[in-house]
């Protein structure tokens, strides 16, 4: 009989994560359900066939009824309380390890870590007073990045500051919560590798893609990066020597900084699977998705090999309107347009409800990575079909007037 997945988090990944769990073919006999942890009733996994624990992500007696249940534990969200995880790893499978998702969940505990042990980042510094913060901004100057320690995602943790006189206003956005400053980095590109390890300690990483973000959420995403090889190089290295210093099986979305000098820095790091993998369920021998499970349950893992060069837009809430919506238009790119819904019923500005994935001519890159010929038409032919899907108030919903159709990708160059 197989192994009971765990999952803290019932979200678009956890969805994902049983998708793969239920219909991949590698997977068949190894897997006997999912169960997920989610405060939301019916979310998008238990939708996808998921058993669901109806509770908040660090409610310490439902993760521990959660381990009861389950053979191994995950996470497509980094909520949990490490503590109560750690205190279960006796009778429960956790991955990636407790230890490694204290350290993720905690911004400033991230960085150290990795300055620590030689992993490149920007110039940051702990903050707790003014004068601390004045004295920051004196040595990185500005523009720079004030940033919450923990539960900021999507860019909803990050002020910046435009100049000295902005830091009393900084402060005060945050009110009693821990913070750090980061250097602002003069970036010419934002990359990405997804990388997985398993129970035994093999490394895989996928080619580095390219990410185009718009008020700090992820906007598009281009397979594999428009780069330089010695660029993608280097963001292989780099993520498999960060996977080298976290503990613990799974998938890893390590984000990174390509400075205009050329030198790569990583950003921040994901312990689950992330938005800019999506593309590899229609591009890539081997999902992230399937691969985690793979991971976790100590299997060898699948091939990171890009097939074909794919563009991915996240389709979003729009602006002005919250509540039940209808999705309308199709995407007109033939069928190499692969469009994923995540069946969230309400929209929110800026909420992630699905997601277009285009993809290119057969004949990718091998798992270093590699350019691949006419990206930018392909990212064109993305753009115009993801512009075709339209996210409006369902009818009878009393939607906010005006145009709430869900708006272009933002940040594409």
């Amino acid at each position: 009989m197989g192994a009971v997945i765990g999952i803290i988090g019932g979200g678009q990944l956890g969805r994902m994560l049983a998708e793969a769990a239920s219909s991949s073919e590698s997977l068949a006999g190894r897997i006997s359900r999912t169960v997920v942890l989610d405060p939301t009733p019916g979310c998008p996994a238990a939708q996808a066939g998921a058993g669901q624990i109806v509770a908040g992500f660090r409610d310490s007696a439902a993760i521990r009824e959660l381990a009861s249940r389950a053979d191994i534990i995950t996470y497509e969200i980094e909520s949990g309380d490490a503590d109560v995880l750690e205190s279960i790893q006796g009778e429960t499978q956790v991955s990636p390890l407790p230890s490694t998702l204290r350290v993720i969940q905690d911004k400033l505990l991230q960085k150290s870590f990795l300055r620590d042990r030689g992993i490149a980042v920007a110039d940051f510094a702990g903050v707790k007073t003014r004068a601390q913060l004045d004295e920051a901004l004196g040595r990185f100057g500005c523009p720079a990045i004030l940033k919450a320690r923990r539960d900021g995602y999507d860019g909803r943790g990050n002020y910046r500051i435009a100049s000295p006189d902005g830091a009393g206003a900084a402060l005060g956005h945050f009110g009693d919560r821990p913070v750090m400053i980061e250097r602002a980095v003069d970036f010419g590109m934002e990359v990405s590798v997804i990388a997985a390890r398993n129970t035994r300690g093999r490394i895989a990483t996928y080619p580095a893609v390219e990410n185009m973000h718009g008020e700090g959420i992820l906007r598009t995403t281009v397979a594999p990066a428009r780069a330089p090889q010695s660029v993608l190089d280097e963001a292989a290295r780099v993520a498999r020597r960060t996977m080298e210093v976290l503990d613990g099986a799974g998938v890893f979305g390590i984000e990174m900084f390509v400075e205009r000098s050329g030198g790569v820095l990583v950003n921040e790091i994901a312990p689950r699977v992330h938005n800019s993998g999506h593309h590899t369920l229609v591009s890539s021998e081997t999902s992230q998705f399937e691969q985690h499970l793979r991971a976790v349950l100590g299997m060898e893992l699948g091939s990171t090999r890009l097939l074909r060069p794919a563009v991915m837009c996240n389709i979003l809430g729009p602006d002005g309107f919250e509540g039940p919506y209808s999705l309308s238009g199709a995407p007109d790119a033939g069928g190499d347009a692969h469009l994923k819904m995540y069946g969230k019923a309400v929209s929110k500005p800026r909420r992630k409800l699905g997601h277009l994935t285009v993809v290119g001519e057969d004949g990718g890159a091998d798992g270093a990575g590699g350019a691949a010929p006419g990206m930018d038409e392909l990212l064109e032919r993305a753009l115009a079909a993801h512009g075709a899907v339209r996210i409006e108030p369902a009818p009878g919903s009393g939607g906010a007037d005006g145009d709430a159709s869900s708006p272009v990708c933002l940040g594409v160059r």
